[in-house]
């Protein structure tokens, strides 16, 4: 009786958790068409999730321990109980292995139980989660009963059995009947996420990075998304894959500054936006049991699936779309791989290119770009003023050269000129067949590309292409990660195909090489700051390390560096969106160096060489890479 009691009941919370996740799959139908190779993703799905997200889980070892023991143990547990179900299979090597899973599964839920109840991270949500080590800690250790006394031969009287039958079942259903609503709908959400996800090339059976944002269609009735309904179908599930762990919070450079964003919050306000999809009902936010966007009090936003999204009394603040600076570290941190950052680029699309709803600094920028071909309002003629002593060659009157030295907006600005001069200064040292477009050298289309602007970014990207394109050269070289980027990762999809270097990894060929001879240690300390453009999206971290161990520096690493490196502040056009917070992150990145003890702040990139110069107070010096490499050149 105790085991039909144990099948039925199993089997019964399974058949309404299935019916659940096909109500729940309804609103991401209700989303745009996609297209998905489905088969191919459920092939890759083993790796993906086996590999993939538990490098993510694994920074965090304790973490994986847990989730490996409960996860493993439960999914065990469930067939096992299944057939329990058959009579005839009901003898001790079922009653064993079962007993076994849930004893796998127990060490696990102890785990989680001590990580909330005693630890308690600040990052992770509460509400239904509260509840979630006390229904793991009842399906495994009740059922561990019913299982070691059921291969005992039943030595408990049945009301006891029957008890501890009826505790697991109560966890059983707090965690089948969550792939609703629960904790544990990532479990589900988050596999069907991965076979269904919109950047397959992330992962580890493809070649290369993908971080590239896809081009929008500019001839669609709408550009952008304004409602929930407007993202692609397998978008809206990434959404719903997210568990709330709360590391994209703790990652994010904005809310570590408290500007009004905090990541995890951001896809929660998409989450309950798509709970209901009929035309004028609302939902509000107030069931959150989390970090709200600082300063966002609980319970004001609202939202549903047919509304707007952004807007002062929506379900998303525009502060809070303005504060991203597309640095991807919360994609970066994030176990169920959800993409935030395409999310941002969506809504800013439909409020720049639709509504005009830019903020004003920004807007006026977008303007002189669209004008000028520069955010700055400059002639182009202008670009190398800088170098007026240098005789920089130009590409028109050589027509070919081996390395197209490709300067970026940075060249009108007289910090970056010190480093672009140190840069030219080193190639010619090296001997090194270079030349630059000079005035025919346009914008990039990287800031008009983060602010929502794509049809500008297209046009300056379509314009840029047509003049590479009627030159030879060997490669570009850049020492602006966000044009390195673009141009590498971007232009492809309008038919730019040309290998591109970051100036760090170019000077550490030269010096390798023998190109470029060293006098030995200069002596000193330095940190070195990853530009998010450089590291993140593009996977060059190395190079300027090794460049400074060449040089002969003492090198110290901040707080976050690498992959896991925060932002300085500058990226996706937040310095023009300029929303305020109680800090600014440049600031906050700053502390990370002093804190190191260092001298010196090495940098790789235009933007983060203003943004942290810009910090006030004590500090250390800021030195771009090619100054410091120029200073130890023989």
């Amino acid at each position: 009786m105790i085991a039909t009691a144990l099948s039925s009941l199993i089997l019964a919370t399974l058949a309404a958790g299935a019916v659940l996740a096909l109500q729940h799959a309804r609103r991401w139908r209700a989303g745009q068409p996609a297209g998905v190779d489905i088969v191919a993703g459920l092939k890759a799905l083993p790796g993906r999730y086996l590999v993939d997200v538990h490098h993510v889980v694994a920074r965090k070892s304790f973490n994986a321990r847990f989730h490996a023991l409960t996860a493993g143990g439960f999914l065990a547990s469930l067939p096992l109980l299944v057939l329990a179900a058959v009579p005839a299979l009901r003898g001790w090597l079922l009653w064993g292995l079962l007993a076994l899973a849930l004893a796998v599964m127990l060490g696990g839920a102890l785990m989680v139980g001590y990580r909330r109840r005693v630890e308690k991270p600040a990052e992770l949500s509460q509400g239904r989660f509260k509840r979630l080590p006390y229904a793991l800690l009842a399906y495994a250790a009740a059922f561990l009963v019913v299982a070691l006394d059921q291969l005992a031969g039943g030595v408990l009287p049945w009301p006891l059995a029957l008890a501890f039958v009826l505790a697991g079942a109560w966890g059983g259903a707090e965690l089948i009947l969550g792939v609703g609503r629960g904790p544990l709908k990532h479990a589900l959400n988050g596999a069907l996420h991965l076979v269904a996800h919109p950047r397959p090339a992330r992962f580890h059976d493809r070649a290369g990075r993908d971080t590239g944002l896809r081009p929008a269609d500019l001839e669609a009735p709408k550009l952008g998304s304004e409602r929930p309904l407007d993202f692609a179908w397998n978008r809206l599930l990434g959404f719903d894959a997210c568990v709330q762990c709360g590391r994209c919070e703790v990652a994010c450079p904005a809310y570590a500054a408290d500007l009004p964003l905090n990541p995890k919050k951001l896809i929660q306000d998409l989450v309950t936006a798509m709970d209901t999809a009929a035309d004028g009902e609302r939902r509000t936010d107030a069931s959150y049991a989390g970090h709200n966007h600082p300063g966002r009090p609980i319970g004001l936003a609202q939202g549903g699936a047919a509304l707007p999204l952004v807007g002062p009394g929506a379900m998303i603040h525009p502060d809070t779309l303005w504060a991203c600076t597309t640095c991807r570290a919360c994609v970066q941190e994030c176990p169920m791989m959800i993409e935030h950052v395409d999310a941002v680029i969506d809504l800013r699309r439909f409020q720049t290119l639709e509504l005009g709803a830019t903020p004003a600094k920004a807007a006026a920028v977008l303007e002189e770009l669209r004008v000028t071909d520069n955010p700055g309002g400059k002639p182009l003629a202008r670009r190398t003023d800088w170098a007026v002593d240098l005789n920089l060659p130009l590409l028109a009157e050589k027509g070919q050269c081996d390395v197209l030295l490709w300067l970026g907006d940075g060249a009108f600005d007289l910090r970056v000129q010190r480093s672009l001069r140190a840069l030219v200064g080193l190639m010619r040292r090296a001997g090194i067949d270079f030349a630059v477009l000079g005035e025919e050298e346009l914008d990039s289309g990287d800031v008009a590309r983060r602010l929502g602007d794509e049809a500008t970014f297209q046009d300056l990207a379509r314009r840029n292409i047509a003049t590479l394109s009627r030159y030879r050269f060997g490669r570009i070289v850049t020492a602006d990660p966000h044009a390195l980027h673009v141009i590498r990762n971007e232009y492809p999809s309008f038919g730019g195909h040309w290998t591109v270097t970051h100036h760090t990894a170019f000077l550490l060929e030269l010096v390798e090489s023998g190109k470029l001879t060293l006098k030995g240690p200069t002596g000193g300390s330095v940190t070195y700051h990853d530009p998010c453009y450089l590291g993140r999206y593009n996977g060059e971290i190395e190079a300027p390390r090794r460049l400074l161990d060449a040089i002969g520096l003492q090198r110290v690493e901040m707080e976050r560096s690498g992959l896991r490196s925060s932002c300085c502040g500058g990226g996706g056009g937040a310095p023009l969106t300029d929303v305020a917070g109680k800090r600014r992150i440049p600031d906050v990145r700053m502390d990370h160096a002093r804190a190191t003890g260092a001298e010196r702040v090495a940098v790789a990139c235009p933007t983060c060489t203003l943004m942290l110069e810009g910090v006030v107070g004590q500090r250390p010096a800021v030195a771009e890479i090619s100054e410091l490499v120029l200073e130890a050149v023989a």
